[in-house]
């Protein structure tokens, strides 16, 4: 009978560390802020001293513009090895004119989030398909050939 409970205890404690591999992961990346202040900053009334004050310094600067700060926040859940997939996307972009006054606030969703399917393994491009034994075998006459295109006169080749 004792043998049985070890057994049985075993079996459970073995089944628990198994099935722990599986639990659903959550995740948030990006910018913790109040609801009540991301909608509080507003054009022609903030600048960027008062945003920053506000809001914090910003996730990131827009690359091309530097007049473009975007906070940027997501919450994702993922079930064992699986992608994660986003349950959440909030994006607020502030853009600001030379002087440092805001002039647009944009926030936008989960709606802009798009999915990229790659064609399997390969990029397509334009040009020739070469086989493998035309990759290496390719050049083999055709390198150090003296058409006597491009030589000078006093070049040693």
């Amino acid at each position: 009978m004792r043998k049985s409970q070890i057994m049985v205890f075993g079996t459970l404690v073995t089944a628990l560390i198994m099935s722990s591999g599986c639990t659903r992961l959550r995740a948030h990346q990006g910018y913790i802020g109040d609801q009540t202040l991301l909608t509080s900053v507003q054009p022609g009334v903030d600048n960027k001293d008062s945003v920053q004050a506000a809001l914090g310094r910003p996730t990131f600067v827009g690359q091309f513009d530097k007049n473009d700060w975007y906070y940027y926040a997501r919450d994702t859940r993922q079930l064992a090895f699986a992608q994660p997939t986003a349950t959440e996307q909030y994006v607020l972009k502030v853009r600001f004119d030379s002087a440092g006054n805001v002039t647009s606030v944009t926030q936008t969703g989960k709606e802009l989030i798009s999915k990229i399917s790659p064609e399997g393994d390969k990029t397509p491009t334009l040009g020739r398909n070469k086989s493998f034994f035309e990759d290496i075998f390719g050049n083999i006459g055709s390198v150090g050939a003296g058409t006597g295109q491009g030589s000078t006169p006093n070049s040693p080749n």
